[in-house]
């Protein structure tokens, strides 16, 4: 895949994220669940990338008194609402797993948020350039929000599933189901520009990641 030009323009995506109308380079940072997407973003930001992540903007709308709370209560009632008042992860991705027509629901009252925030935060980022950490890039089927570039963080499958194993308590055969749902490793790789193995020792990052800023640095 061949970068696009350095002038994004305003598109949406399956997570919900747009970038708006600039002349930074933007880049989309995506890989499966347990790659290590959040590490890679916090050394990159370390260098003075402007990072905007579309789960953590998620899970602030969704936190007790998001702003998204109310809707999904009217949709799907007090169910999946923790006595805190935010949304009961856990409760809702079985809901999504066993039910496609409850995982549209959500996403339509999610991404538009999502996408607005998103476009904020990045109208508003300081930086040379800027990061857009979207979970489902590859699976939205399109260069979402515009990215110039798509950076995937790659790691053996079993390392992923070892990784959320231990970070989550989830069985093996849970974390399967979710790898499942996400695209292949192979998918990802395949709609690459850059890539950073995140395969090994966390230490072996950072020199990956200095490679790249330098990179970004020259294309911004």
């Amino acid at each position: 895949m061949s970068p696009g030009p350095a002038s994004a323009t305003e598109s949406s995506s399956r997570d919900g994220a747009a970038a708006p109308r600039t002349r930074r380079l933007l880049v989309g940072l995506t890989g499966g669940i347990g790659s290590g997407k959040s590490t890679v973003a916090d050394l990159f930001a370390a260098r003075g990338a402007a990072i905007v992540d579309t789960d953590a903007i998620a899970h602030e709308l969704t936190g007790p008194g998001g702003a998204a709370i109310a809707a999904i209560r009217a949709e799907f009632g007090e169910r999946v609402i923790r006595a805190d008042g935010a949304l009961d992860r856990d409760a809702m991705r079985e809901r999504a797993f066993e039910n496609p027509a409850a995982r549209r629901k959500l996403e339509a009252i999610l991404h538009p948020m999502i996408r607005a925030e998103s476009r904020r935060r990045l109208e508003a980022a300081e930086g040379p350039y800027a990061m857009l950490v979207v979970p489902l890039l590859v699976e939205s089927g399109d260069r979402v929000g515009g990215v110039d570039r798509v950076l995937v963080v790659d790691c053996p499958v079993e390392v992923q599933v070892e990784r959320v194993m231990r970070r989550s308590g989830l069985s093996r055969e849970r974390v399967q189901t979710i790898l499942a749902a996400q695209a292949s490793r192979e998918q990802r790789l395949a709609a690459a520009d850059d890539v950073i193995d995140n395969g090994g020792a966390p230490a072996a990052l950072d020199a990956q990641v200095e490679t790249l800023h330098r990179r970004y640095l020259r294309g911004a």
